[in-house]
């Protein structure tokens, strides 16, 4: 099925459907951005005593060169709380459960699969939550003995005094010694007076952090303002502060006014317009190759030109469109914008997002590609199409392969176009299968196994 045979409904769900498999598989771009600075400061913390949070401000300033500000952004954020559909995991979870009693057969299956999903996504989220508490994360192994959950490491990130935090390590390490030295002994009087030693050190554990009020890990009314604006942008693109405010409840409107959430805006990374805002929900962000394959197979293309040059292009209109694009260049980190461009109709302004270098095009088309459904043809004809120009020019079959390639990307596009002139574009349909078959992705990998690549 072609892009033109769909209705603007079907591309909506279309997009839909990419963007809640994103919302499911794991934000690996992120973890990858992060992981690297993960490591530095921890193995910095990890060879050096309990530190008060101001010490450790210090250490990092002092290490990196930098001022205490960026030193203490360095050290980074509690993640925030895993929800789902404003339930935590342990309730959704708990819910799960007790509709999974009333399923049979492949239903009863299908939902344990799911509810494992689920845990294994926040067992990945509770690790993240103990590596950003850098005074504890060397002690990871010890801590998961440990009766916690994600409250409890929401009070260890407030933890600041250095006294608490060493009472803190002192009886996780009084726990694991304990563990240590009865692995592998016999039961009897000393396997049951180490057992003694670790149920008093997991309850001076609790004890310490129980001693941490709740209300110290209770939101800041700021910090509720800006989670609703965050909210209400990316519920309502295209909403202004008036808008938001209008829309707060009570105890938070009395706090902000239209002006202080104008002043919110660029540091809560929110796109603003003529004073109109637009913001990418963060669950689109958590795969955002998911989401800008399924934006090219609603509002997009993939092709080349007839000088064999490859294309790729994101298209919106109007003022959000305009917005759009601007996020979406935003994240994806490379690409080239056109906005403002005139329609051939002179309707609505239209905004691109197009791709023109062949590294541009071969890093986007691959992230991408596990994720198409009506263009993966397009994708893997360029991604064979850059990978014969960059290295197999000479080879005596790469001017034929251009040109079956041209003739299938032309196929792709107007495959379901009925009354398309193929005859014009020279293109016998008669020899598209033969041309699928050619394709020269495994002999270029066979030659350059045996070094051939010239």
């Amino acid at each position: 099925m072609a892009l033109e045979d769909l209705t603007p409904d079907e591309k909506r769900k279309v997009a839909d459907e990419m963007n809640e498999l994103a919302q499911l598989e794991e934000n690996a771009r992120e973890q990858q951005e992060n992981v690297e600075d993960q490591m530095k400061l921890a193995s910095l913390f990890g060879t050096t005593y309990v530190m008060s949070e101001y010490e450790q401000i210090e250490l990092v300033s002092k290490t990196y060169n930098i001022n205490a500000s960026e030193a203490k952004k360095a050290l980074g954020s509690f993640p925030k709380e895993y929800m789902v559909d404003e339930q935590t995991i342990p309730d959704l979870v708990r819910k799960m459960r007790m509709a999974r009693r009333k399923l049979k057969g492949e239903q009863k299956i299908k939902m344990s699969k799911s509810i494992d999903s689920i845990i294994d996504a926040y067992s990945d989220h509770l690790n993240k939550c103990i590596d950003s508490i850098h005074w504890v994360s060397p002690y990871k192994l010890a801590l998961k003995k440990m009766n916690y959950n994600e409250k409890t490491l929401l009070k260890l990130s407030k933890m600041k005094d250095t006294e608490i935090r060493r009472d803190i390590i002192n009886s996780i390490c009084k726990y694991w010694e304990a563990e240590l030295e009865q692995d592998g002994m016999a039961y009897g009087t000393e396997f049951s007076n180490l057992q003694k030693q670790m149920n008093n050190a997991k309850r001076e554990f609790k004890e310490i952090v129980k001693s941490v009020s709740d209300q110290s890990i209770v939101k800041t009314k700021r910090e509720k303002v800006e989670d609703f604006v965050l909210k209400a942008v990316c519920e309502n693109n295209g909403i202004n502060a008036r808008g938001i405010h209008d829309r707060m409840p009570r105890e938070l409107m009395n706090y902000a006014t239209p002006n202080t959430i104008s002043k919110m805006i660029k540091k809560l990374d929110i796109v603003s317009l003529n004073g109109n805002y637009y913001k990418f929900s963060s669950e689109i962000k958590k795969n955002i190759w998911a989401y800008t394959a399924a934006f090219i197979d609603s509002d997009g293309y993939i092709t080349l030109d007839r000088k064999m040059n490859p294309r790729v292009g994101l298209v919106a209109t109007g003022e959000r469109g305009k917005a759009f694009m601007k996020e979406m260049h935003k994240s994806i980190g490379f690409g080239r914008m056109h906005l403002d461009q005139k329609s051939p109709q002179d309707t609505r302004l239209i905004n691109r997002l197009n791709f023109y270098s062949q590294d541009d095009v071969t890093e986007l088309m691959t992230k991408c590609l596990p994720h198409f459904r009506l263009k993966k043809g397009n994708a893997k004809l360029l991604l064979e199409l850059i990978r014969m120009k960059k290295s197999y020019k000479k080879q005596d079959w790469y001017k034929q392969r251009c040109d079956e390639i041209f003739k299938l990307m032309k196929w792709e596009n107007h495959k379901d176009h009925v009354g398309f002139d193929w005859a014009k574009e020279n293109i016998d349909l008669e020899n598209i299968s033969k041309y699928q078959d050619n394709c020269k992705m495994s002999l270029m990998d066979s030659m350059e196994q045996i070094g051939g690549t010239l």
